[in-house]
């Protein structure tokens, strides 16, 4: 049985959205999106959860070499943060005067989306 390629989830994060890790190894970390992911639902963020790999030389009289890189973390494990009033906060969505809907921090009433 062939399984369904899964479905991509709406994600309350973007690319370039400053956001604050709100459980596991790396809590507490704050950081901006590199990438999102909509169809795993994962976010790659600057600095948190950096994994090392060990690279084998690829050609003869080459040496291998140590690379680190961010792997991806799940998306329900960040939070928005506000780098004004230094706090994380959920997500609302509101309508500006000429009528756009954007994305507003709860906590701050600060306004996500660039013009």
């Amino acid at each position: 049985m062939v399984k369904p390629a899964p479905k991509a989830q709406k994600m309350h994060v973007r690319k370039g959205d400053t956001v604050q890790v709100i459980s596991g190894r790396d809590k507490g970390k704050v950081g901006e999106i590199l990438k999102a992911m909509p169809k795993t639902s994962k976010v790659v963020i600057k600095g948190v959860n950096v994994k090392t790999k060990h690279v084998k030389p690829q050609q003869e009289g080459e040496s291998g070499k140590i690379v680190n890189f961010e792997a991806p973390i799940h998306s329900s494990n960040v939070m928005l943060y506000s780098t004004k009033e230094k706090v994380a906060s959920r997500v609302c969505y509101t309508f500006t005067e000429d009528g756009r809907k954007v994305r507003m921090l709860k906590k701050t009433g600060e306004i996500i989306d660039k013009a």
